[in-house]
């Protein structure tokens, strides 16, 4: 499957140069104007590759997205050494868990350490608890655990963020974390990732279920975690009250796909 937002748009490819994002977290946007198709991090790598009248026209180079985001978003492309790995974190002014804090940061945002004090880590940012950062390439080995750290996150159509994230933004973060490559998009998921499951009710941990516009994490036999408008959250719910609820809306569950080797029961 092809889709625009994964490939730029030659008629605005004015020239090409490598970036990274610089605000905690900023929208990718269809156009100038909006709508939002997705949310980029702090550190995320982009090439950037058109700018005119305060927005830039940027490919992410974590999963090849294209959009609109704000100039002002965008910096020269520093190498990250550590990612949050924590659901979020805080920047501070010094090594001190009592002084001023300066910006928030969401889970697998990139930072580049400049030093190590008292525990933090030093960053252009400020300090950062040094337990809430991993080094890059350390990857998760459990889809699960990656999403469990969202678990309460609000639901955000287009959120890529801790403090908001949709279904497919938080099979992305999961993916990536796992060192899994992934799309942005659930019909992108739908289509790029894991082989069909036969029977459809073999669910395993970490299997991807997926409906018309949605997708799930298998958390249990019977136990599924996903970012969700019923519960504007991202929350559990049992497989088969899943199925049946969406279905009354949305329609039935279309596949059962498997990324890797399950975890558990």
């Amino acid at each position: 499957m092809t889709d625009f937002r994964l490939r730029p748009d030659p008629s605005k490819v004015e020239h090409s140069q490598s970036g990274q994002i610089c605000a905690p977290v900023t929208d990718i946007m269809r156009s100038p104007t909006g709508p939002r198709d997705r949310q980029a991090l702090y550190g995320d790598a982009v090439t950037i590759l058109a700018e005119h009248d305060g927005w830039s026209y940027v490919q992410l180079k974590k999963d090849q997205y294209c959009g609109y985001v704000v100039t002002t978003d965008t910096a020269p492309l520093t190498q990250a050494t550590h990612f949050v790995s924590a659901p979020a974190t805080h920047t501070y002014l010094e090594p001190d868990m009592k002084s001023p804090d300066r910006q928030t940061l969401s889970f697998s945002s990139q930072l580049a350490a400049l030093g190590q004090r008292n525990g933090f880590t030093e960053t252009v940012l400020g300090f950062v608890p040094s337990q809430h950062l991993k080094a890059v390439g350390q990857i998760s080995t459990d889809l699960g655990d990656v999403a469990h750290l969202f678990l309460g996150t609000p639901y955000l159509w287009g959120g890529n963020s801790r403090w908001g994230i949709d279904c497919s933004g938080l099979v992305q973060a999961a993916c990536l974390a796992c060192g899994i490559a992934c799309p942005g998009d659930s019909d992108q998921q739908l289509a790029l990732l894991g082989d069909p499951v036969l029977p459809q009710s073999d669910f395993r941990r970490n299997d991807l279920i997926f409906w018309k516009g949605h997708v799930a994490i298998v958390m249990e036999r019977n136990l599924l975690i996903h970012a969700n408008a019923h519960k504007m959250a991202v929350s559990f719910e049992p497989i088969t009250d899943a199925i049946e609820r969406i279905a009354k809306t949305d329609g039935p569950m279309i596949a059962h796909k498997r990324l890797c080797p399950s975890k558990g029961p």
